[in-house]
């Protein structure tokens, strides 16, 4: 059996446990930040399933890396892995990644490409929305002169923030609620250019059809 088909085999089989991986991660750390009133067990058992589920991620990384025989050329075709591995704020994107593999291995995609962009990039900017108010909410919420006081000042900072239009007074103050803000702000303007990009395209393959249905003379 060649590599290739180890490393499809291996992926096939770690759809579902990086899926659930990626939702448990994303529910423990919401625990974490969101229930501060739980009891010190309580915390501590969220903190350890959060770094089971990174566990996961770095034992598939690791096999990958074995099965495809690249070397340190696997960090750079595998970029987004990596990027995935490094930062745990972009981990539960994984299941949109996974969602598209899955519909490829089935076939023809029920929806067309554009349609299917759309999707992918709303349900990454709901993914990553959620994941970076918790991340700039846990940061800034006991910040001397912290604007961001409630879980929801963060939800309206991330929704200001990938809208493009500004959120007020409402602004990191910490170092590192900063620097997630910036790595906000590009997959917000990345993902708003998806989805610009596919709506236009779709637009314009719907004038074109109905410019070429249109009666000869009209």
């Amino acid at each position: 059996m060649d590599d290739d088909s180890r490393t499809a085999r291996w992926e096939r089989r770690m759809e579902i446990p990086l899926s659930v991986a990626s939702m448990v991660y994303l529910a423990s750390y919401a625990v974490r930040v969101l229930a501060v009133g739980l009891p010190r067990g309580w915390l501590d058992l969220c903190l350890a399933v959060t770094y089971a589920t990174w566990a996961v991620f770095v034992v598939d990384y690791a096999v990958r890396w074995r099965l495809s025989g690249q070397g340190p050329r696997f960090v750079r075709t595998h970029w987004l892995d990596t990027i995935v591995l490094l930062l745990p704020l972009l981990r539960p994107l994984r299941v949109v990644q996974i969602y598209q593999r899955v519909q490829d291995r089935r076939g023809k995609p029920r929806l067309a490409l554009q349609a299917r962009v759309m999707f992918y990039a709303g349900l990454s900017t709901v993914l990553l929305g959620f994941a970076g108010s918790l991340a700039v909410y846990q940061q800034e919420r006991y910040a001397p002169g912290a604007t961001m006081t409630t879980f929801g000042d963060a939800l309206w900072w991330a929704c200001s923030t990938f809208a493009t239009v500004g959120y007020g007074d409402v602004v990191p103050v910490t170092p590192l609620g900063r620097v997630i803000a910036v790595g906000m702000m590009a997959g917000g303007l990345a993902l708003l250019g998806a989805v610009t990009g596919s709506f236009s395209s779709w637009l314009l393959q719907v004038f074109a059809r109905e410019g070429d249905e249109k009666p000869p003379g009209v």
